[in-house]
């Protein structure tokens, strides 16, 4: 007998990845239309910050992010959106309701692996393309279109560009360790509706994606700083501006590898008792 590699171990995972990766490339209606009303509330959200700088500068006030800063971190935002855990992996939850999980449980690998490497193509699908349009949009065509003060600034440097690229795989890698503990609770409640309504206030909140976390007071910094939810969209924008540099980058993409590995361990173990205790009825 013949001792299986690690290649040959991990190939049903990049293939379940890859098959799920290019289904999702199909759907460019929807990732057209998802970029155009982000464009649209992107914009909203620029005005907005235009009219809260040009008062601050009025009345003295000071700010931890240059108007700059915050119209790119608006940006950047918005075309990271999709990378919000924010709904459980609708596969499986169909999956779930028409009771097809069971034959996940029968698959000759680990099932909770399978699931997070579909449940990761069809994010990165989702965030890829809406990421590149709003570059081309908010880097490109406003500075073209005369609205340069409004437009999408380089990272701070070469070092805070890598550092970025690398904290947003890891936020990858983190958004789909929280879409698994939905697709775990999913399957426990048989329904994702439920879950999904109270995680996405939270998630857009402490995510930094309705606010940049550093414009909140400054007691509650640490505490919003090693939260899980700032590996999402708050550390990796820290790490592009430029905030986090030498050993505080080093401790910003720790702490996010630090969650990545808590919250896969704890999903691994929630999800095998869910499975263990899971009846489908039906036939």
């Amino acid at each position: 007998m013949t001792a299986t590699s690690p290649r040959d171990l991990a190939r049903p995972y990049f293939a379940a990845f890859a098959s799920r990766f290019l289904q999702m490339l199909q759907y460019r209606t929807a990732a057209l239309a998802g970029f155009a009303t982000q464009c649209w509330w992107g914009g909203i959200k620029v005005m907005v910050f235009a009219a809260f700088y040009g008062h601050a500068a009025t009345t003295g006030a000071s700010s931890s992010m240059s108007l700059a800063q915050a119209i790119t971190y608006t940006w950047l935002a918005q075309g990271l959106l999709v990378l919000l855990p924010w709904l459980g992996d609708p596969e499986v939850g169909q999956a779930v309701r028409t009771g097809a999980v069971a034959y996940d449980r029968l698959r000759p690998v680990d099932a909770y692996a399978l699931w997070f490497a579909r449940s990761a193509g069809w994010i990165a699908a989702r965030v890829l393309p809406r990421v590149a349009l709003m570059a081309a949009f908010a880097m490109v065509v406003l500075p073209l279109a005369g609205l340069g003060g409004w437009a999408w600034q380089l990272p701070a440097g070469v070092a805070a560009g890598l550092a970025f690229m690398l904290s947003a795989v890891l936020a990858l890698l983190l958004s789909t360790s929280m879409v698994m503990l939905l697709n775990v609770a999913a399957t426990a409640a048989l329904n994702e509706r439920g879950i999904s309504a109270v995680a996405t206030p939270m998630v857009i909140v402490l995510s930094g994606n309705l606010l940049p976390l550093a414009m909140l007071p400054d007691g509650w910094q640490t505490a919003l700083l090693i939260q899980p939810l700032a590996g999402l969209m708050d550390i990796p924008a820290r790490l592009y501006f430029g905030q986090l540099q030498g050993w505080q980058a080093v401790g910003g993409l720790g702490l996010q590898a630090f969650w990545i590995a808590v919250l896969v361990a704890f999903g691994h173990f929630a999800m095998g008792r869910t499975m263990r205790g899971l009846q489908v009825q039906g036939g």
